[in-house]
C-alpha cells in the first residue's frame, strides 16, 4: 500500500468535478509536488490520471492550487478522446510521475523541441485497471519521444511493481517479447488519436523507436531537475501553482491547515445520492453534440 488516498469533489464529467490526494494522514497534498518521485531504489510513483479503457481526459491541474485531478477542457468542453479503431479510450493506465516537469523553455537536444509544461507522463502496462487517483509504484521500462504540435512530450513505458508479472519486465525489449504488439500499438495509438478532433497525426522522435531504460530513467532524471529548479522559484512558471506541503527549501511551501482550507471552500465530495453518468454515456453525449 503507498499510503496515499484521493477524495473526489463534486460530480465526475462535469466542469466542477476535481480529485484530491492526501498522504497517509489524511492531510491534503499536491500530487506534482509532494508525492516524493522515487518510491524506492529504482522504482518510482506514478499519480493515476486515466484508467485503461476509459475515455475521459484527465489530468493533473497544473495552475490549480494542490493541482487535484481534473476533466481537461477545450473551447468550454469536457474533453474525450475517441474510440480509436480497434482501441477502446486509453490503452493503458495512464498518467505523471511527480516531481518532474517538461520545461517549455527548454530545448529537448534529442527532439529538438521544447517541453509541453506537463509532468512527464506515463503508460503502465501490467494486467489490472487502476483507479483515477491511486498512487501506485512503477518500474520503467523504456520510453517514446512524442512530437505534439512542436512540443516535447514523453510517453514513459513503465510496469507497477505489484502486477504478478512485474519481475518478467526489466527493460524495452522484454515488453517487445513478451506482448507482442503492444508497443506499435501505442505509437499507432499516440499518432492518430487527435485525428478524429481535426488535428493532424503527431510525430515522434528517433523515428517512433522505444528508447531503452537507461535512457528513459536519464530523461526522468532531467525532468525532475527542472521541477525542482521551478519549485525552488528558480524558473518562473508562469501561472503554474507551485502550492506544496512538504518541499522544506521552497518558498511556495503551505501549512497543511492552509491547504484544507482550498479543499473546504470547493463542491462537498460526491456521496451515493448522486447520479453519476458512466464515463461512456458522457463520451456519447460528447460525440452527438
Amino acid at each position: 500500500m503507498s499510503g496515499f488516498s484521493s477524495e473526489e469533489r463534486a460530480v465526475p464529467f462535469t466542469l466542477e468535478y476535481r480529485v484530491f490526494i492526501k498522504n497517509e494522514n489524511g492531510q491534503y497534498i499536491s500530487p506534482f509536488h509532494d508525492i516524493p518521485i522515487y518510491a524506492d531504489k529504482d522504482v518510482f510513483h506514478m499519480v493515476v490520471e486515466v484508467p485503461r479503457w476509459s475515455n475521459a481526459k484527465m489530468e493533473i491541474a497544473t495552475k490549480d492550487p494542490l493541482n487535484p485531478i481534473k476533466q481537461d477542457v477545450k473551447k468550454g468542453k469536457l474533453r474525450y478522446v475517441a474510440n480509436l479503431f480497434p482501441y477502446k479510450g486509453y490503452i493503458w493506465n495512464y498518467g505523471a510521475i511527480p516531481q518532474t516537469w517538461e520545461y517549455p523553455g527548454h530545448n529537448d537536444k534529442h527532439t529538438g523541441c521544447c517541453g509541453d509544461n506537463d509532468p512527464i507522463d506515463v503508460c503502465e502496462i501490467g494486467s489490472k485497471v487502476c483507479s483515477r487517483g491511486e498512487i501506485i509504484r512503477v518500474k520503467v521500462l523504456g520510453i517514446l519521444a512524442m512530437i505534439d504540435e512542436g512540443e516535447t512530450d514523453w510517453k514513459v513505458i513503465a510496469i507497477n511493481v505489484d502486477d504478478p508479472d512485474a519481475a518478467n519486465y526489466n527493460d524495452i525489449n522484454d515488453v517487445k517479447r513478451l506482448k507482442p504488439g503492444y508497443l506499435e500499438a501505442t505509437v499507432d495509438w499516440f499518432r492518430r488519436y487527435k485525428v478524429p478532433d481535426g488535428k493532424p497525426e503527431n510525430q515522434f522522435a528517433f523515428n517512433a523507436e522505444f528508447k531503452d531504460k537507461d535512457f528513459a530513467v536519464d530523461i526522468i532524471k532531467s525532468t525532475h531537475d527542472l521541477w525542482r529548479a521551478l519549485v525552488l522559484k528558480k524558473i518562473d512558471g508562469k501561472g503554474i501553482s507551485c502550492m506544496n506541503t512538504t518541499v522544506s527549501e521552497s518558498p511556495y511551501k503551505c501549512d497543511p491547515e492552509v491547504a484544507k482550507a482550498i479543499v473546504d471552500a470547493l463542491p462537498p465530495p460526491c456521496d451515493s445520492a448522486c447520479t453519476v453518468p458512466t464515463d461512456v454515456d458522457k463520451w456519447f453525449h460528447h460525440q452527438k453534440n
